[in-house]
């Protein structure tokens, strides 16, 4: 089930400070790869997972060429993620002991 784009930009647009504008920035371009991401899957349905090339009379069965752009798409989404999201603050207790 696709959520919408209204309510994921809400939804991350509450986590962070709006007023910092690179913060935004990285929003709006989440958004337009998730737009991009829907447009590449969409199109990856309708015509298969696999194409056929027929280059004379050789003719063979490739991977969708989409297919590749459609998971660096999902990288990028999955590093903007993460710079999204604010790494816990807690502190880890080491001693001098953990260095031996």
């Amino acid at each position: 089930m696709a959520v919408a784009i209204t309510k994921l930009k809400k939804q991350l647009m509450n986590k962070i400070d709006t007023e910092d504008l690179v913060q935004v920035e990285k929003v709006e371009r989440y958004i337009d790869l998730v737009k991009s991401f829907r447009r590449v899957n969409s199109i990856i349905t309708k015509e298969g997972e696999s194409v056929v090339t027929e280059n004379g009379s050789q003719r063979f069965t490739k991977a969708h060429p989409l297919i590749s752009e459609r998971n660096k798409i999902n990288a990028s989404l999955l590093s903007i993620e993460r710079s999204l999201i604010p790494l816990d603050n807690k502190q880890d207790n080491y001693s001098a002991s953990d260095l031996v």
